[in-house]
């Protein structure tokens, strides 16, 4: 069973229409995802509404647990709270912030923006997130992600380090763009044990705190 709330389309910058993305998640074993497309305040009205059809039809007919969402990519960091308010109330299931990777020139305060907003879900790739952000992390109930995306994964020992001293939850995701990068569990569980989780926690972040953002977005899975 795979979760991950992490992937791109067409409708940004990915290879696959939404719904063939679906359907090779689903071969690969998902049991729920996540689109969200990069955007900022101008797209993310346009790639939502998309979304939110393209996520319901897959729910309808496979049963698939698929989310319209949104990655708020290179916003300044000052607008995060804007534009992730915006995303939600377009339907926006799960918002996800581009956070301040160390392969990318993300605006410095992107990070602390982020988990300080009540609309963000995760932040994804962190990089050299600090103690106290991982702390506000811990204390606002924002998952912090683990990246299997290569560049962003580059600093997936650190964050794993400081997010289990702080007591955040984290999570996995593929950050996928094209049919290759989906997980796939022996590459989902070897990701995260590459990045120094022990193994008694493993089903933590692979599974239960999966779970526990699905509740938090209003989703509960059948056992």
């Amino acid at each position: 069973m795979i979760f991950d709330f992490h992937t791109h389309t067409v409708l940004s910058d990915g290879e696959l229409s939404p719904v063939e993305l679906v359907r090779r998640a689903m071969v690969n074993g998902y049991r729920a995802m996540a689109i969200t497309d990069h955007a900022a305040m101008g797209t993310v009205e346009r790639i939502t509404k998309e979304l939110i059809v393209e996520c319901d039809l897959v729910m309808r007919y496979w049963g698939m647990v698929a989310l319209p969402g949104v990655e708020l990519t290179h916003v300044p960091a000052a607008a995060i709270a804007e534009c992730a308010a915006h995303a939600k109330a377009l339907g926006a299931r799960v918002v996800i912030v581009h956070g301040e990777t160390t392969v990318e020139p993300v605006e410095p305060g992107t990070n602390r923006a982020a988990l300080l907003c009540p609309d963000v879900d995760i932040l994804a790739h962190p990089g050299l997130l600090t103690p106290e952000e991982a702390e506000i992390a811990a204390e606002r109930n924002v998952f912090l992600e683990l990246s299997a995306r290569r560049g962003h994964s580059l600093c997936n020992g650190h964050v794993a380090v400081t997010a289990l001293k702080a007591g955040a939850r984290l999570v996995l995701d593929s950050d996928a763009h094209a049919p290759g990068d989906l997980l796939t569990e022996p590459f989902a569980q070897m990701v995260v044990r590459g990045a120094g989780i022990p193994p008694e926690l493993l089903a933590n972040v692979l599974r239960e705190n999966p779970l526990l953002l699905l509740k938090k977005v209003g989703i509960t899975l059948p056992d």
